[in-house]
């Protein structure tokens, strides 16, 4: 089962696509067997770890990125795929995503929202306002009281500041009177995003 995430406004070779790893190589001995595999006779926990070197930086930019690894590695794309799949299914890869560089595609107004709700119902409201087609992202975080009351953080991206104030507002609607306050944040600069990475 591949997730693939892509938020709105994605498109093109504005988008990079990025395997975020769940752990390190510790785990791949764990989980694979060692029936040998591919052109270079790689068994499964070496294939895995060749997969993961492969794309931890991002899948190639290619028309068809599975097969350009997998020839990269002496193997089939289907096997590739089918790897990929197996580390999803076991946790070794938490997810394979898109990751856009917002500003690049016109997002230059990018908010996170901060809310302070009931703890006791911020896992429904949280499902609720994760559900909406302009929150792409939703976590709930720690207190850090006294400073900092906010439980409950959606994302929210738009083309200025009135738009995400806009959708801003669409959530203190659906949260109602659960919402005991609330505030955004917005970016001055975007960072690059990796996820963890293994040695060769």
């Amino acid at each position: 089962m591949l997730e693939m995430a892509h938020n709105r406004g994605e498109t093109g070779n504005s988008q990079s696509t990025a395997l975020r790893l769940c752990s390190g190589s510790a785990v791949l001995s764990r989980h694979c067997t060692s029936a040998p595999t591919g052109k270079f006779g790689l068994d499964e926990r070496d294939l895995d770890r060749e997969i993961i070197l492969a794309t931890q930086g991002g899948l190639p930019l290619v028309s068809r990125p599975y097969h350009f690894i997998a020839e990269q590695l002496g193997v089939d794309a289907g096997q590739v795929q089918s790897r990929l799949a197996a580390m999803l299914a076991d946790g070794r890869i938490r997810r394979i995503g898109a990751v856009p560089n917002h500003y690049a595609i016109g997002y230059t107004a990018n908010g996170m929202s901060v809310w302070d709700v009931e703890d006791a119902l911020i896992d429904e409201l949280g499902a609720q306002v994760g559900a909406l087609s302009f929150v792409t992202h939703c976590y709930r975080r720690p207190r850090r009281l006294p400073a900092w009351p906010y439980n409950l953080f959606a994302m929210v991206h738009g083309a200025t500041r009135d738009e995400v104030q806009a959708d801003v507002t669409k959530i203190a609607a659906l949260l109602g009177d659960a919402c005991r306050g609330h505030d955004v944040l917005y970016s001055s600069r975007i960072l690059k995003k990796t996820g963890l990475r293994i040695g060769g």
